[in-house]
């Protein structure tokens, strides 16, 4: 029988002649990773169980991304377990900060996941490699450290959905606009346990970079994974960059899905998601008049060199509005070297913007632009929910960088159409 994308790559990788959704199959793990928060308790766990050695020491990825430099003492205190750790298991791919910057834009960057991979990942958004063309999804502290010991992981083969997008994308419209119409359209849990399986000639078109973040926001629909097919395209990223060999993988003609779409993406406009869920989005055109206190420029979502210059071209010789503040963080140690050879980083602080070296910080409420009770953020992050952010009261609205920067100019969420209306803006 064929198979869907999602079901083909887990039944290779089980030795498996094929599968069907809701089985358990048991596969191998090309790398298994986790942060400064989960990685710890990974570790106590590993040891715990008598443990000595990680199963293959260029198959653990550590890196440090959410609390770091270190905020408090309990979060330095967190870090010196994955440095004591990282020195003695002689971790390949340990990245404290100042070195790597946030995990889940560093692997692929670095080659360190190539398609066709099996990911694990002590952090839901561990699903952004699915952009890739790679089976990568969340898991907890105590699957990581049973990973980590033996290199081999289980998994219940989820039900695959796919979206198929077609039409040409109008100005300013990125993979982060196209992942939230689809989670408005189908619901925060409306992929539960699923695999999103992204196709069509808009995705053919699409950079690699918006292919991850749309597969970023896979876990925002409840998704298990979300994969684009590995392609032409994929494979000139990955050239040059990948550290070792990839497969490639695609679905079988007349695989069956649990549920198909089609999106025409032709009249779609940028999009923004009010508070305090994913699917509460609308076009910008339906915003009305919100002011906003922080613009937030980064993520793993959205804090890649591609975000940077286009939230630059719009801030260029502008300034952030009086009442609203913005913060800039490059999600890596390399984009922010980038941008700092394009001039970007200097585009940024005249512009008024603090930016800062790569953490996650404010994406989750943790440091360096926590809300207070009653502010509002704009943020090109991955989830609004309440008190994500900080306070309770504190409202965050999410969308993409060109409306991000368009905001801070103004004061309120903006159209950047309004600064720059050409089509070849997309």
């Amino acid at each position: 029988m064929a198979m869907t994308l999602a079901e083909k790559m887990l039944a290779d990788r089980s030795s498996l002649a094929r599968v069907h959704h809701g089985e358990i199959v048991e596969t191998p793990v090309d790398l298994v990773m986790g942060n400064d928060i989960t990685a710890p308790i990974a570790i106590r766990e590993f040891e715990a169980a008598g443990a000595t050695r990680v199963f293959d020491a260029e198959r653990v990825a550590l890196v440090m991304s959410h609390f770091v430099p270190a905020k408090d003492i309990n979060s330095a205190d967190q870090t010196q377990i994955m440095r004591r750790f990282a020195r003695e298991q002689a971790i390949k791919h340990y990245y404290p900060e100042g070195t790597g910057g946030i995990e889940h834009t560093l692997l692929p960057e670095r080659g360190i996941v190539v398609p066709g991979d099996i990911v694990i990942g002590a952090d839901s958004h561990t699903c952004t490699y699915g952009g890739l063309g790679a089976f990568a999804t969340g898991v907890g502290s105590t699957d990581l450290a049973y990973a980590m010991a033996t290199g081999r992981t289980w998994f219940k083969v989820p039900e695959s959905m796919r979206f198929t997008y077609y039409g040409k994308r109008r100005a300013y419209v990125t993979g982060k606009d196209l992942i939230l119409h689809t989670i408005r359209l189908i619901g925060d849990d409306g992929a539960l346990y699923r695999a999103m399986e992204f196709t069509g000639e808009v995705i053919s078109d699409l950079p690699m970079e918006d292919r991850l973040t749309m597969s970023n926001m896979t876990i925002e629909a409840g998704g298990k994974v979300g994969i684009c097919a590995t392609d032409d395209l994929t494979l000139r990223y990955e050239e040059g960059r990948a550290q070792r060999p990839w497969r490639v993988y695609q679905a079988d003609p007349g695989a069956t899905y649990v549920e198909e779409y089609e999106i025409d993406v032709s009249q779609l406009e940028p999009q923004v998601a009010f508070p305090s869920l994913p699917s509460l989005t609308r076009g910008i055109s339906d915003v009305g008049d919100v002011t906003i206190d922080q613009v937030f420029i980064g993520s793993c979502t959205n804090g890649r060199l591609s975000d940077l210059r286009t939230a630059a071209a719009i801030l260029r010789g502008k300034k952030v509005h009086p009442e609203t503040r913005l913060i800039v963080i490059p999600a890596t140690q390399d984009v922010y070297k980038a941008a700092l050879r394009e001039g970007l980083i200097e585009v940024f602080v005249e512009a008024g913007a603090s930016v800062s070296t790569s953490t996650c910080g404010p994406c989750l409420g943790g440091h360096m632009g926590v809300l207070g009770k009653g502010e509002r953020c704009l943020s090109t992050s991955n989830r609004n929910y309440v008190g994500r952010m900080g306070d309770r009261e504190a409202e965050v609205f999410l969308a993409g960088p060109a409306v991000a920067a368009a905001t801070a100019v103004r004061g309120r969420i903006t159209d950047p159409r309004e600064f720059s209306p050409h089509e070849e803006a997309v």
